[in-house]
Order: C-alpha cells, then sequence, then structure tokens
C-alpha cells in the first residue's frame, strides 16, 4: 500500500473557532464521533456492571438481603435495557466501524457526515430518554428488557417512557446502518476488488443491512405497546381480542438477528486479529466472507426458537429447530478458519490475541448451548430457567463484550498513539475469564437442576452454587477495573505506539497514529492483499 498522509493536523487537536465541547459533540469527523461513543458506551457498561452486582449480592443467600422484589425486577430490567440496547448493540459497530470503517476503506470519513452525528444525537436522546423514566411517573419500568405483554401493558410503572426511549435508540441504529451500507457502496476504492476487503468491513457490511431491515419491525412493536397502554388499542390484550403471542413474534423477529448485529462485528474483528498476531494469511478468505452472509441471512429466519413452549404448532417447532441447527454451521466455519490461520503460525501471543482467543472459547461454548435450546425436546426442560440466562451471556457478553474488548486492546494504539502495559493487559484478562466462568457456568448447573430466572428468591439447594456465581462476578468486575485503569493511562502516559506497531497489512495501520484530520491526501493505492504480512514490520509484536 502506498499513501501521503496528511500529518499537518492531528484530529484530536482543538479547533479554535469552537468551545472545547463544542468542537466535539459537533464535529462530523467520524473518528470523534467514534471516541464520542467510545465514552457514552463505556459509561453506560459500567454502570449496568454496578447493577448486576447488586442483583448478585442480592442473590448470594435466600430472602431479601438488600432490597426487595420490586426494586429487583427494576434493577433487572435496567441492567437489561442498559446493556442490551445502549451496550452491546452500538458498541463494535458505532466505536470501530465509525473509527475504522472509513480508514480501512480508504476514504476520508463516512458517506453522510451529518447523518452520522444525527446518529449519535438520537442514541444520547434516547438513553436521556431512558434514564428519566427512571424518576417520573410509576417508577423505574419492572417488565424485564423484553417488554412482555400483557405485564408490560398492565404495568403502573413508567414502562411507557422507557419504550419510547429504546424507539429514539431503533432510529440511531438504522441510520448507522444505512451509513455503513452507503459508505462501502460509494467510498470503495474503484481499484479495490470487493474480495480484497478486509473482513472487519465485510461483518460490519452484513450487520448494517441486519440493522436496516429488521430495527424497524422492533421500533413498530414498541409503538404499539405504546399505544396498547395510552390509548388503550388492543392488540395484545386478550380481554380485547388481542393476542399476546403476536407481541413474541414480532420481538423475536426483531431481537434473534439482534444477537447477529451484536455477534457479526465482533467476528470481524477476531477476523482481523488472528492473521495479524498468526502473520498468516487469513485461510479460508472467502469462506469467511460467505459464512457471514449466511449468517446475515440464516440468522433472520429462526425467531421462534424462543416459543417452543409458547403453544406454537409441531410443524414450526421442527421447522425452526431445523433453522437453528442450519444457522450454527456457517459459525462454526468461521471458528474453523480462525483456528486454521492459527496452525503453524509464527504466533504472537498479545494481549489482543489472547482476548481473540477468550472470545472463541466462550463463544463456542455458548453456541454449543444454543443446540441444546435449539433442539425442541431438550429446550421443553432448560426453558425459562438459568441454564437460558448463562447460555445468553456466554453468546453475549462472552462474545460481543470480548470481541469489544479484544477491539480495544487493538486499535486504541491507533486511535490514540500510545500502548497499555502488556502484563496488566493480560492479569486483566485472565481475572476476567476465570470471574466469568465462575460466574455463567454455576448457572448453566443450576438451570439443569430446575432453578427458574428472573426470580427474586429462591430455595436454599441453589445457595452453593449461587455463593460461587456471586463471587465470580466479584472476580469479572475486579478484571474489567484493571482493564479500564491500565487502558485509561495508557491512552494518556503511555509509551508510544508508533504508526504500525501489530504489523497489520490493512489501510488503517498506513496512516499516522492518531490517525490524521482527514485520513488520506487523495485516494490510497491497495498494492497487496489486506492480510500479505511480507515485509512489514510489528515493532511491539516481535
Amino acid at each position: 500500500m502506498t499513501m501521503e498522509s496528511n500529518h499537518h493536523l492531528n484530529f484530536l487537536a482543538p479547533q479554535p473557532d469552537r468551545s472545547w465541547l463544542g468542537s466535539w459533540i459537533f464535529s462530523t469527523d467520524h473518528k470523534r464521533i467514534g471516541i464520542l461513543y467510545l465514552v457514552a458506551i463505556s459509561t453506560f457498561f459500567l454502570v449496568g456492571l454496578c447493577l448486576g452486582l447488586l442483583m448478585r449480592l442480592e442473590l448470594i443467600a435466600p430472602g431479601g438481603i438488600i432490597m426487595g422484589p420490586q426494586t429487583y425486577n427494576a434493577l433487572f430490567t435496567v441492567h437489561g435495557v442498559i446493556m442490551i440496547f445502549l451496550v452491546v448493540i452500538p458498541s463494535i459497530p458505532a466505536v470501530f466501524g465509525n473509527m475504522i470503517l472509513p480508514i480501512q476503506l480508504g476514504a476520508k470519513d463516512v458517506f453522510f457526515p451529518r447523518l452520522n452525528l444525527l446518529s449519535w444525537w438520537l442514541y444520547m436522546f434516547g438513553a436521556g430518554v431512558a434514564v428519566i423514566s427512571l424518576f417520573t411517573g410509576g417508577g423505574p419500568p419492572d417488565t424485564g428488557w423484553t417488554f412482555y405483554v400483557p405485564f408490560s401493558t398492565m404495568t403502573k410503572s413508567n414502562t411507557t417512557l422507557s419504550v419510547f426511549g429504546v424507539f429514539i435508540l431503533g432510529f440511531s441504529g438504522i441510520l448507522t446502518g444505512l451509513n455503513f451500507i452507503t459508505t462501502v457502496h460509494r467510498l470503495k476504492p474503484s481499484t479495490t476488488p470487493w474480495m480484497k476487503l478486509p473482513l472487519f468491513t465485510w461483518s460490519l457490511y452484513f450487520t448494517a443491512w441486519i440493522q436496516v431491515l429488521v430495527t424497524p419491525i422492533l421500533a413498530i412493536t414498541l409503538l404499539l405497546i405504546i399505544l396498547e397502554r395510552v390509548i388503550g388499542l388492543g392488540l395484545f390484550d386478550p380481554t380485547k381480542g388481542g393476542d399476546p403471542l403476536l407481541y413474541q413474534h414480532l420481538f423475536w423477529i426483531y431481537s434473534h438477528p439482534a444477537v447477529y448485529i451484536m455477534i457479526l462485528p465482533a467476528m470481524g474483528v477476531i477476523s482481523e486479529i488472528v492473521p495479524v498476531f498468526a502473520r498468516k494469511p487469513a485461510f479460508g478468505y472467502r469462506a469467511i466472507v460467505f459464512s457471514g452472509f449466511v449468517i446475515a441471512t440464516a440468522g433472520s429466519m429462526v425467531w421462534a426458537h424462543h416459543m417452543f413452549v409458547a403453544g406454537i404448532s409441531d410443524t414450526a417447532v421442527m421447522v425452526f429447530s431445523f433453522l437453528t441447527f442450519v444457522v450454527a454451521i456457517p459459525s462454526a466455519i468461521k471458528v474453523f478458519n480462525w483456528t486454521a490461520t492459527l496452525y503453524k503460525g509464527s504466533i504472537y501471543l498479545g494481549p489482543p490475541l489472547l482476548y481473540a482467543l477468550a472470545f472463541i472459547f466462550l463463544f463456542s461454548l455458548g453456541g454449543l448451548q444454543g443446540l441444546i435450546l435449539g433442539s425442541a425436546g431438550t429446550d421443553m426442560h432448560v426453558h425459562d430457567t438459568y441454564f437460558v440466562v448463562g447460555h445468553f451471556h456466554y453468546v453475549v457478553f462472552g462474545g460481543a463484550i470480548f470481541g469489544f474488548f479484544a477491539a480495544l486492546h487493538y486499535w486504541l494504539p491507533k486511535m490514540f498513539g500510545r500502548l497499555y502495559n502488556y502484563e496488566w493487559a493480560t492479569a486483566a484478562l485472565f481475572l476476567k475469564f476465570i470471574g466469568f466462568n465462575l460466574l455463567y457456568f454455576t448457572m448453566l448447573i443450576m438451570g439443569v437442576q430446575g432453578m427458574p430466572r428472573r426470580y427474586y428468591d429462591y430455595l436454599p439447594e441453589f445457595q452453593n452454587l449461587q455463593v460461587i456465581s456471586t463471587v465470580g462476578s466479584w472476580i469479572l468486575a475486579a478484571g474489567i477495573i484493571m482493564m479500564v485503569i491500565n487502558l485509561f493511562y495508557g491512552m494518556r502516559y503511555g509509551e508510544k505506539a508508533g504508526d504500525n506497531p501489530w504489523g497489520g497489512a490493512t489501510l488503517e495501520w498506513t496512516v499516522s497514529s492518531p490517525p490524521p484530520a482527514e485520513n488520506f491526501e487523495g485516494e490510497p493505492v491497495l498494492t497487496r492483499s489486506p492480510y500479505d504480512f511480507k515485509d512489514i514490520k510489528a515493532p511491539h509484536a516481535e
């Protein structure tokens, strides 16, 4: 790759025509918007983490410990809404999609810079509405993050405002998806073949299509809840001729593809990290791309496996169970290709690769648990138990969030030009890995033993496992705090990273660290494959 960088103006430099705050919150620079998302999402993640720790502390013993059942239900709901809609779904696309995608394409910005800024403002506005709902009306929502009817249409808590906040957040995601699709199509260099695009770019492209096509279904469904609560629409209320199962269908038609909105970008991150740290081209590049397409399409057709016990027909159960097993195949292809890329590679076990390996292990374990839930016979036994909670967190936390952590350790030196402490990063990862498995694997055991989920209290025979799970949450939290301190300190005071600390071959590693204001002078010329590491030095990986 050859290019000329605009080194005279760093994007982090203050802009004299605006105040410091105004130069950030009104900036249309994709890199600044990515950092704005990073600050907001990290803050919400830490808030959601604290709420989760409070719930685990309550569950350390039977009976009320630090809160009553209504408070527990409210914490449970707010924790879910924050983690799903404010953290996991926007995390990698909003932060690293904004920061890295245009540079990987060789563009100066996303195609719609002002629309990009609007999407951030909608994100913050939706988050603000959700926060206001906690302190107004009938108090915090207590329905769970799924807002299941008929309870969500009958509860006296301030569910209407929180649902409206999620409704606004959906539009932020739609605008981001539209922007990324257009950016890839219109700003991809004419000299770059589609099959030479980085795998992270492919993953964001497929994710954007899911966001654009399925998020409107959630928006309509949430709007119907508001109408049901405000004017008594009766679409879901069986006393008025409505059907509660209709809500479940509409909700899961969005929410199962939303799992792939969460996981596909993380898979893209892993597909970037593994070749760089193995110093080998990605094994089966075309298979990885094609499997991403199959996940995006087939993953949108399996929603009713959440409803095996809801009374759907035997034929529907058989069809959706079959499709669930089908969608596992492309995920397995990706895991095989990552493993094959590492085979006989010149491997450097730096922090980004360690996080990638943790992701592969935890996501694979979560995927195997998904097959248990996708088989109707076994699902009947563990449905609505702690097994579902454990599986969900193995996929969403062990997959999407660990992928986010991997992306932080991989691209933070590029974003801020400084390195973190490798030993602290490794120690924090091992704490998180141990704490995570203590916290959630015990939930799988409790689920098999019959412990129901969402319960404020439980029978004494589950206490030993609940104690282990709660202690695991403390270890996990300690690892996260250690990681945050290490990254923040490294970002401010760490050793200078250089332009290409890991020896990557994609375009973002050809510009300065942090990147210059407009990324490139002219259109960069792609002269090598994005995973051809010949003659590329890796100063911090040697």
